[in-house]
């Protein structure tokens, strides 16, 4: 951490408005004007809306994460923890990965922490879900998925089997539908390769406990959606909740119970829980509450956009929507920090700030490969759009908002190669313990217990080491 005498601009988090919030302040600020900070546990930004197709293979993991040092390198990059903040003093606690913890002074500050998974108390959840808001979980449910189908092509026992070929996702949204057509899809090309078994033995189950699934894309487009995933074979449940998954037994409220290996849980996001020690304005679900102007509400030196904030939309309440709040995607987190960068760098030389106001400009989901949904907004016109059509609505889209030219360009390639070469469908599971069979190789063996003869007494061998050891 380097000192400075120039003002401190202190962007809690790396995610999508940290990064292009930080980019833009770093762009408008004048040389030496300010330092810019930021912290985040982890040093690179995780694209979310292409985890699903890192989970099903279609992009390389490294291609979906923008190195934050690479990408801010006239920034100060903190890899850590904001645990607290003094807005008295004006003071940060930074617990870094390994160390004491430390104060870290600021002038302005961004709020940038995003969301966590919106979970529930729900007994066995802990333990077997698995979460898909990193790509270290992406990662890890395409190995583990693909490890299902290893065990049971080799085992013999039919309830193992069972239990590895049943894949129970929960929660209906972008994130869940996507991820379920994605994995889908990646099972039923590796099924191909085994000899015991086929698509038909897998079982895939979808749970939702709202009426519909895509709600972002509209009823119909929802229908659509539902419709595919069950042409596919693909179980959708609706208006059910999963009352408990304790070792992979999932009970679901509908009276449905099944044995599942793998169960993925994408029911939504909340606001991070450390929001709630930095003494900030917060909203009734946690959000940090803002003005129009992404400002703190009873600051003037704190802003905050994102996951973690509760943004009024303007252009929904010009339209006649009553306390209209914008949803959690990256189409608003993305106008968001650009808004953001500039009004900490006009707050910070004492010139008006601007309004954010963004009227939603539709949403576009994929399903697979070659399969998808999308809905336009063009004025008062909805166009629909579903198929393959979509699908390639989705990946221009996203192509095109995933940050740097150098991961739009790696992340087309990797379209395009796999236009001519077929799916990679290996697990390489051990990434998970990379160091447990060196350890068996090399771990001491265990000592022997002295010789003892058989009154009980040390033999002569053990006397003469006794003597030794006394000498």
């Amino acid at each position: 951490m380097s000192t400075t005498e120039r003002p401190r601009i202190l962007v809690v988090g790396g995610g999508y408005v940290g990064l292009y919030a930080a980019r833009r302040i770093l762009k408008k600020m004048r040389y030496g004007e300010a330092t810019v900070t930021v912290v985040d546990p982890r040093s690179y930004m995780t694209y979310q809306p292409f985890l699903p197709e890192a989970a099903a293979g279609s992009i390389s993991p490294r291609h979906v994460v923008v190195p934050l040092r690479r990408v801010l390198p006239k920034a100060e990059i903190l890899t850590g923890r904001v645990t607290t903040i003094d807005q008295d003093r004006k003071v940060a606690t930074v617990a870094p990965l390994v160390g004491e913890a430390y104060e870290l002074p600021f002038d302005y500050l961004v709020i940038a922490l995003g969301a966590v998974s919106r979970t529930f108390p729900i007994p066995g959840l802990a333990e077997q879900g698995i979460g898909m808001k990193g790509v270290e979980e992406a990662i890890g449910l395409r190995n583990h998925v693909l490890e299902q189908l290893d065990k049971a092509d080799s085992t013999t026992d039919e309830d193992v089997r069972r239990k590895a070929l049943t894949f129970v996702f929960v929660g209906g949204g972008f994130a869940g539908a996507e991820t379920i057509g994605e994995v889908e899809d990646m099972a039923r090309d590796a099924a191909k390769y085994y000899t015991n078994v086929k698509r038909e033995d897998m079982r895939f189950l979808l749970v939702d406990v709202a009426d519909k699934i895509l709600p972002e894309v509209g009823p119909k487009l929802g229908a659509y959606g539902k419709e595919h995933l069950e042409s596919r074979g693909v179980e959708v449940y609706l208006k059910t909740g999963m009352d408990s998954c304790v070792d992979g037994h999932v009970v679901l409220n509908n009276g449905l119970e099944v044995d599942a290996d793998t169960l993925v849980w994408t029911a939504g996001v909340k606001p991070n829980p450390v929001l709630a020690r930095y003494g900030l304005p917060l909203g009734p679900r946690g959000h940090v509450d803002t003005s129009e102007k992404l400002q703190v509400q009873g600051t003037d030196y704190i802003w905050a956009a994102g996951d973690n904030a509760q943004v009024p939309d303007m252009a929904a309440r010009k339209a006649g929507v009553e306390n209209a709040w914008c949803p959690p995607n990256a189409q608003h987190a993305l106008r968001q920090a650009k808004v953001l960068g500039d009004n900490v760098i006009s707050g910070m030389r004492g010139f008006p700030q601007g309004d954010y106001e963004h009227a939603n400009k539709g949403a576009v989901a994929g399903l697979g490969l070659h399969k998808g949904v999308a809905m336009i907004v063009m004025g008062k016109m909805k166009i629909k759009v579903k198929g393959r059509l979509a699908w390639y609505m989705h990946r221009g889209y996203h192509g095109l908002a995933v940050p740097t030219w150098n991961r739009k360009i790696r992340v087309v390639a990797d379209w395009t190669l796999a236009m001519f070469l077929k799916r990679e469908v290996v697990s390489l599971g051990a990434m998970e313990t990379p160091r447990e069979e060196f350890y068996e190789a090399a771990k001491p063996a265990p000592r022997p217990a002295a010789a003892k003869s058989e009154a009980g007494k040390p033999d002569a061998g053990s006397k003469a080491d006794a003597e030794k050891a006394k000498a």
